[in-house]
């Protein structure tokens, strides 16, 4: 399972950076800093997995649910919102070391 959440972080942090480089790109072409929000993004790409997210969570959940909690993270950019992913996935997958460390007996 710890494997799965890293190789999951990885593939976040990965998009992240693709996302970041897409808006580096677009807005040094632009001469204005263009940051794409996850929601355009998201519609971009697949339009009929946004619109079924919004519905599955409107109907299993409440509406204001999608209203006031997904609507925030679709504003938010999107290399931002998978770099949050990343390093929470990371935290989940994390295996800290025994306090009386590697010698202890």
């Amino acid at each position: 399972m710890r494997s799965l959440l890293r190789f999951g972080s990885l593939v976040a942090l990965v998009v992240a950076v693709i996302a970041g480089t897409i808006d580096s790109i677009q807005s040094v072409a632009a001469s204005v800093v263009v940051m794409t929000p996850m929601g355009d993004a998201w519609n971009d790409i697949s339009p009929s997995t946004l619109a079924f997210l919004q519905s599955t969570i409107s109907y299993y959940l409440h509406p204001r649910v999608y209203d006031d909690v997904l609507q925030w993270v679709l504003y938010q950019p999107a290399f931002a919102v998978f770099l949050a992913l990343s390093l929470l996935l990371w935290v989940v997958a994390y295996k800290r070391q025994p306090a009386a460390g590697r010698f202890a007996v």
